[in-house]
């Protein structure tokens, strides 16, 4: 790196995104606050995301991948590539409480700004920034990888998400930001049980209670818990539970999550899990199915990568958090993309009462703030640094790499 002038390359990174500060506020940050979408139904936000890129003279590729709410746009022709996740999908009910909106605005601006260097260097090298639906629950990014968006020889994919102040801490304090954000692997599915209707006053003993199987389902894996270990988790709802009491339901629907730090402990809760949904609808008469949504795998922490970055915060003044002892127990499809590039994804803090957690409607509310937003541009600063870094630095771009490939227990 003798010969790269790095503050020279940060001036340009904080000019861009500085100067597209106020743009991003309006156009990203707000406007797609204002309008929440659902998993692979982000219809406002990649037409407002494409045109915002088109409007500063980027070349965008619409509905990619065979996704009609994905995106890309891409910068250089020749070198060594950077991908930059965007995430813009929100939860049923409760919006953007899970910050996505701030995750559109770091990793577009970071894309800006990384952009904006990468020019000024005149040196080789291609910068992506591609749309990621429907990673609260739809596995956008794990269809990506299956269609073929993360084949090319891909030196970093990188992003980063914003999290409770109180979730960055350790016995030192907290911190604005963390850099090795871990999460567990995750799989998702739906259970379907059909039962047979009757008179529930008349004749029950006619029926076949489908709502019984949900419920036998729910409590058995309730009492599974108690021989779980500390780190996993399953959770459930029961989204069609029948439609009036005096009748016996023949249909329920189920939504459930299995988590565990890695894949191969998710599998065992899972085939355990299985056992009590089977055994719910053996006991009650009802036939099952099940309705396999993509796994995430647990997202893996690449130390090249992450210790850049702590040092590219440092230089804006910025000491964040290198990383943690144990995992975040929530799952996240960028955990895919780890297991196929050398990939980064941080977090950054917004403030939060000690009692919010995401998926929480005050959460949605703090994300709004003008203070998120502004923190939010702070880790763009850092993000679009790690990608113009290991862009220009073959050494860390190799160092990436052999993390990837003999370093992920890290």
């Amino acid at each position: 790196m003798a010969t790269i002038n790095l503050e020279s390359l940060r001036s340009a990174v904080n000019s861009e995104i500085d100067g597209a500060g106020q743009d991003l506020r309006q156009h990203i940050n707000q406007a797609l606050h204002q309008h929440p979408e659902t998993a692979y139904k982000e219809v406002f936000a990649h037409d407002t995301i494409t045109k915002f890129l088109e409007d500063r003279g980027f070349s965008v590729k619409r509905s990619t991948y065979g996704l009609d709410t994905s995106f890309e746009a891409e910068v250089g022709s020749s070198g060594p590539l950077v991908v930059i996740c965007a995430e813009y999908d929100a939860l049923p009910q409760i919006g953007h409480a899970c910050g996505h909106n701030l995750i559109a605005t770091s990793s577009i601006a970071a894309f800006l700004g990384a952009a904006a260097a990468l020019k000024q260097s005149g040196a080789a090298g291609r910068l992506r920034i591609l749309g990621t639906p429907a990673e609260e629950g739809g596995g956008g990014k794990a269809k990506l990888i299956d269609a073929g968006a993360f084949k090319d020889d891909i030196s970093a994919a990188i992003m980063a998400h914003p999290l409770c102040r109180h979730q960055i801490s350790n016995e030192s304090g907290t911190y604005p930001g963390l850099a090795a954000m871990k999460m567990i692997a995750s799989h998702k599915f739906r259970t379907e049980f059909r039962g047979k209707t009757a008179h529930a006053a008349n004749e029950p003993w006619n029926g076949v209670n489908a709502l019984d199987a949900a419920v036998a389902a729910y409590s058995s894996v309730g009492l599974l818990r108690q021989q779980m270990k500390p780190d996993e988790r399953v959770h459930a709802v029961i989204e069609d539970g029948g439609t009036v009491p005096n009748v016996i339901p023949e249909y329920t629907r189920m939504n459930w999550n299995v988590r565990s730090p890695t894949i191969s402990g998710a599998d065992k809760l899972l085939a355990r899990v299985k056992a009590c949904i089977d055994a719910a609808a053996t006991a009650t008469g009802c036939e099952v199915n099940y309705i396999v949504a993509p796994t995430y795998s647990n997202l893996i922490a690449n130390k090249a990568l992450c210790e850049t970055y702590v040092d590219e915060m440092e230089a804006i003044g910025e000491k964040v958090l290198l990383r943690q002892e144990k995992p975040i127990t929530a799952s996240t499809d960028m955990g895919n993309v780890s297991h196929v590039v050398p990939s980064f994804h941080g977090a950054f803090a917004i403030s939060a009462a000690s009692d919010i957690s995401l998926h929480n409607p005050k959460f949605a509310a703090a994300a709004s703030t003008d203070e998120a937003h502004e923190v939010a541009l702070r880790c763009a600063k850092g993000l679009a640094m790690l990608a113009v870094r290991v862009l220009l630095d073959g050494e860390l771009a190799t160092k990436a790499r052999y993390d990837f490939e003999h370093n992920a227990e890290w």
